[in-house]
């Protein structure tokens, strides 16, 4: 095994990228956002109120993850879980004010770092690597 291994750099970019990604957050203020908190408030911005299951599926997480994670956000008072009223024993899970105060500064960071990664690139390569990894992930 060396340092050419897939795994390993996949691995290694997205720390890079997390690394970023939390510098941002810092400096913007908001410190307690963990990027890792991106893997459930993505699904979230795209669709607020989604049940446990279905956020289970969008995020790609397993239900101990999903529980866990969801109690951090909580304790962040970024979420906040619901009674679903289409059936009441199930919860949605719903984004607070807080969470809405976070989204501009989640979508500035996001276009910001993708903008690096078009610099350095290029238009044709970057699409190519976002296409091979979205292929990657559904495997």
């Amino acid at each position: 095994m060396d340092r050419d291994d897939l795994g390993f750099l996949l691995a290694k970019a997205t720390q890079r990228w997390n690394e970023l990604l939390q510098e941002r957050f810092c400096t913007a203020g908001w410190s307690e956002v963990r990027p890792s908190y991106g893997s459930l408030l993505v699904p979230l911005f795209e669709q607020d109120g989604l049940r446990m299951g279905e956020l289970a599926r969008r995020s790609r997480l397993s239900k101990q993850t999903m529980t866990t994670m969801v109690r951090l956000l909580e304790r962040e008072q970024l979420v906040r879980r619901e009674r679903d009223p289409a059936d009441g024993r199930a919860y949605r899970i719903v984004l607070t004010a807080k969470a809405r105060r976070f989204e501009p500064v989640a979508d500035q960071t996001l276009a910001e770092l993708a903008e690096l990664a078009l610099d350095r690139l290029g238009e044709s390569r970057l699409a190519a690597l976002k296409h091979d990894l979205k292929e990657w992930i559904e495997t």
